[in-house]
């Protein structure tokens, strides 16, 4: 038989795997090299991803489903409780855990509570020690016997998110590992977000680029208006929400300029994305108490902690 008919005979298999890690560890850009285009928002600001985004990856017959979950930290507030509970929440639902740990960081502080608490997890689980080409082979080495030494794991890569390295050893074992099973999505779809959402994090993403720690934590973007038109360009409204009428002054910026920037940034990257003209209109408007609103909690799919 040619390997061709032998390729043609294996059965098909998709599955969940659910990315796991502290905040800044890597996760988004790792989920987007995997799946080979944007599907979740990358900022060195902590917290950027709130909810759970899949990104859908096909390797040979295997579709791979994977959970960009928020990242794990010690929660303070109401909406940090609603994150993490989120992150658990993916990962136990998921047919495999993959937890990145950040090799420049080390294991400490948040890294160190996740992984004690890892066990409770009953899945197999894989450890991914990120940015290896930023440390030495032996505190790699080491990391990796630090690591299971607190929680035990099924297989170990050491890959780097930004340039691939180790990532395609990484997509075949689990390309292998999935269960048997029809594809649960359209072989060219890339992510199961609504464009609605996926436009509302573009625009937050250029809000973090943009403002760095000037940002107010709670800031929050919705879609309150989508439009196709006749010509096949869509006009989307959108909403920058915040707390406070201070931080009203700080997005728009002097006469405009980073309100303005924010939109032509964020217009620019959905044209491309959505493979059609977007006409961009985006206000900003105080919410007061919004992080306390439930609604606003299942806009962001996530659920509201009591």
């Amino acid at each position: 038989m040619s390997e061709e008919n032998q390729i043609s005979d294996e059965p098909t298999r998709a599955g969940f795997v659910a990315l796991i890690g502290a905040p800044n560890a890597g996760k988004s850009t790792l989920i987007n090299r995997l799946v080979g285009t944007k599907v979740s928002i990358v900022s060195h600001k902590v917290q950027t991803t709130r909810a759970v985004i899949r990104g859908i990856a096909m390797r040979g017959k295997s579709q791979i489903i994977f959970a960009d979950t928020p990242g794990i930290f010690q929660p303070r507030r109401r909406l940090d409780r609603a994150m993490v509970d989120a992150a658990w929440g993916g990962a136990k639902d998921a047919d495999m855990v993959a937890l990145l740990i950040d090799a420049e960081r080390g294991i400490r502080g948040d890294a160190e509570r996740i992984l004690d608490n890892l066990d409770d997890v009953k899945l197999p689980k894989i450890l991914l020690l990120n940015k290896i080409d930023r440390v030495p082979r032996e505190q790699l080495l080491a990391l990796v016997k630090a690591a299971t030494e607190r929680a035990h794991f099924d297989q170990t890569f050491l890959i780097s998110a930004l340039n691939g390295d180790g990532c395609d050893d990484f997509m075949n074992h689990l390309a292998k590992e999935m269960p048997e099973s029809p594809f649960l999505y359209p072989e060219d779809q890339v992510s199961d977000l609504p464009a609605r959402i996926l436009a509302a994090e573009v625009t937050r993403e250029k809000l973090f680029l943009r403002l760095h720690q000037e940002l107010p934590y709670s800031a929050h973007v919705e879609v309150e208006g989508w439009e196709e038109r006749k010509d096949g360009s869509v006009k989307i409204d959108q909403v920058i929400y915040i707390q406070r009428s201070a931080h009203k002054k700080i997005v728009i910026g002097n006469k405009g300029e980073t309100i303005k920037a924010i939109s032509t940034a964020a217009r620019k990257e959905l044209t491309e994305m959505l493979g059609q003209n977007v006409h961009r209109f985006l206000f900003v408007k105080v919410r007061e108490n919004w992080i306390d609103d439930p609604e606003r909690y299942r806009e962001m799919g996530l659920e509201f902690p009591k």
